[in-house]
């Protein structure tokens, strides 16, 4: 359903998901001649939900987008309990999609460790430090009010500060 949340931990995956199908149609988006395999939204979306739950994201959530915006076809946003975890999650998930897809994803922020986003085309993929992630408030903004209801308690006021 056009923006229900996905939750980690809905179904069992083994250590051989890592794998796109091959067979399946690009979902709309143009490829490459070069490619020698195309891949479904829905197969990324699976890979990239499949390395946050191996490596210990939290409270990861799964939003629809197709229909609402060109950007992707998903967005994943996923907490990390420190800079450190945060920078590796978003490390070892553009690891994981280039050995699968052949072709590195973009990241952004991962230096700083705060709020790290990692663009594979299909799926956006956003990995924050909790408190950060309680200051910008992304599900609020993409998730419709009722399955934002069903997926996070009201967030307490956060003391982050962004730098300037």
């Amino acid at each position: 359903m056009l923006g229900e949340p996905l939750r980690r931990g809905l179904s069992a995956r083994g250590p051989e998901d890592y794998t796109l199908s091959q067979d399946a149609p690009s979902a709309g988006r143009p490829t490459s001649t070069q490619q020698t395999s195309q891949h479904t939204s829905d197969d990324m979306l699976a890979l990239v939900l499949n390395s946050l739950d191996d490596d210990k994201a939290e409270e990861v959530v799964s939003i629809d987008l197709r229909g609402r915006t060109a950007i992707a076809d998903h967005m994943v946003i996923a907490s990390g309990r420190s800079s450190r975890q945060v920078g590796a999650i978003a490390e070892k998930l553009a690891e994981r999609v280039k050995q699968v897809t052949g072709r590195s994803p973009r990241i952004e922020g991962k230096d700083a460790g705060d709020w790290v986003l990692i663009d594979t085309d299909d799926v956006i993929v956003h990995v924050f430090r909790p408190e950060v992630r309680d200051f910008y408030q992304l599900e609020k903004m993409w998730l419709p009010a009722d399955a934002l209801a069903r997926v996070r308690e009201p967030a307490q006021p956060s003391s982050y500060q962004p730098q300037d």
